[in-house]
């Protein structure tokens, strides 16, 4: 089980103090994003504790509680969710395929999260963190401009015209969210990006999860706007 406090601030991308029994405490903040809409002082926030002494930091930020909806911000779990959902056959459009190969180099510059393979076919999925929702039930990627993943997903159409198939999967680290869309007025060159790979038959696919404070599992599959 996590720990719970009260957010005081996030500063420097990778800290977040937090209020816990009365005390101060910095705890690593396993995401890179703008964590927009989700980081105002007095929003409860779940956090785990390390005994590893060769540690800087002893905790870290896993899940803040946001208009009394869970939302996970680390990182670093999205491809393990993943994974165990590929290992379970939690994702329908991708059960068929039953060797899972994690970080798999691509080209000189590119690794893919994930090559997936059966006796017919190979291929390569990407997986993108979402955290955003500005409007009811609707999730957005990205929160702020990303370069890398425009370059993932010119990579992905790289990929399909060599054969292989291409998969993105955004993952929505909360489950307030019954749609998907691209953030245009964030990252214009992302969305344009989006939409040539779906041109060229990169396929997409949105999932939400199932959060508490003991897991974060895949739940459902979402639609998203083409």
């Amino acid at each position: 089980k996590l720990l719970q406090g009260t957010l005081i601030k996030r500063y420097k991308r990778f800290f977040i103090d937090i209020e816990y029994k009365g005390k101060t405490i910095i705890a690593h903040c396993p995401n890179s994003g703008s964590m927009m809409g989700l980081t105002d002082n007095g929003n409860k926030i779940f956090f785990s504790e390390s005994t590893n002494p060769k540690r800087k930091l002893k905790y870290t930020a896993q899940i803040i509680k946001v208009n009394n909806k869970l939302v996970g911000i680390n990182t670093h779990l999205t491809n393990k969710i993943v994974f165990e959902a590929l290992n379970k056959k939690k994702i329908k459009d991708l059960a068929l395929f039953n060797n899972i190969k994690p970080e798999t180099k691509f080209s000189d510059n590119t690794r893919f999260d994930f090559l997936i393979s059966n006796s017919n076919k190979k291929c390569f999925l990407e997986v993108k963190n979402v955290t955003l929702s500005r409007k009811n039930k609707i999730a957005e990627f990205p929160d702020a401009v990303t370069s890398r993943g425009a370059k993932h997903l010119k990579e992905l159409i790289s990929a399909k015209k060599k054969g292989f198939e291409s998969y993105i999967l955004y993952l929505i680290q909360r489950e307030d969210c019954s749609y998907f869309k691209i953030a245009k007025d964030i990252d214009e060159e992302y969305k344009r990006i989006f939409n040539e790979a779906l041109k060229n038959g990169v396929k997409v696919l949105c999932y939400d999860c199932k959060l508490s404070n003991e897991d974060i599992k895949i739940n459902k599959q979402v639609d998203y706007e083409k």
